[in-house]
């Protein structure tokens, strides 16, 4: 019997999310657990391998970490890995006000997991999903992030104003985690 992956995150909605996303019929058990890790520095690929590795020396078990970007194209994918800081301090109109010297709104929200055995030696495999949008006066509920402010392609609603649903099968997060269960669905007896 495998070990469960434990999916770090202290975020009730990231948690619900993932959950809802991955579906019933993933073939290995998931927990969560919240794990303060350091505040890794770099690009995102960089930045998951690191975060993954420290949460998996700490668990010394299976481990998955998220790690989630918002890229503004007109300032060459800021803020990126370092959304959250910007959010803190700002909030969802800071963000859209932050492009207000800028023609060009258009962003990239980006969802990275990355999944490891748990061993020193094992591999850290990335698994990223991306979605192209824009950066609009933030609309709808202001209770999960960056969603009022980020309005995907092709759709007139912010992910805040889409029923959860459909978000879910959208998002760059439901993109990311439809590779990753595609991987654990081929590799698991």
């Amino acid at each position: 019997m495998s070990k469960p992956i434990v999916f770090v995150t202290g975020n009730a909605k990231k948690l619900e999310e993932f959950v809802a996303i991955l579906g019933k019929n993933f073939p290995r058990e998931i927990t969560s657990q919240k794990i303060d890790l350091p505040e890794y520095q770099g690009e995102i690929d960089d930045i998951c391998r690191n975060k993954c590795k420290a949460a998996a020396n700490l668990i010394k078990g299976p481990i998955i970490i998220e790690d989630t970007c918002l890229c503004f194209n007109s300032m060459k994918g800021l803020p990126g890995p370092y959304i959250k800081w910007f959010l803190e301090k700002l909030g969802p109109e800071g963000l859209y006000q932050m492009l207000h010297g800028w023609e060009d709104k258009s962003a990239e929200a980006v969802c990275t997991f990355a999944y490891c055995n748990g061993e020193p030696e094992d591999p850290v495999i990335l698994f990223q999903g991306r979605t192209q949008g824009t950066i609009v006066s933030p609309r709808g509920p202001r209770d999960f992030g960056w969603d009022p402010c980020f309005q995907p392609l092709d759709n007139d609603k912010t992910y805040a104003e889409l029923p959860k649903e459909v978000k879910n099968q959208i998002s760059h997060r439901s993109k990311a985690l439809e590779k990753l269960k595609e991987y654990f669905m081929k590799n698991t007896q």
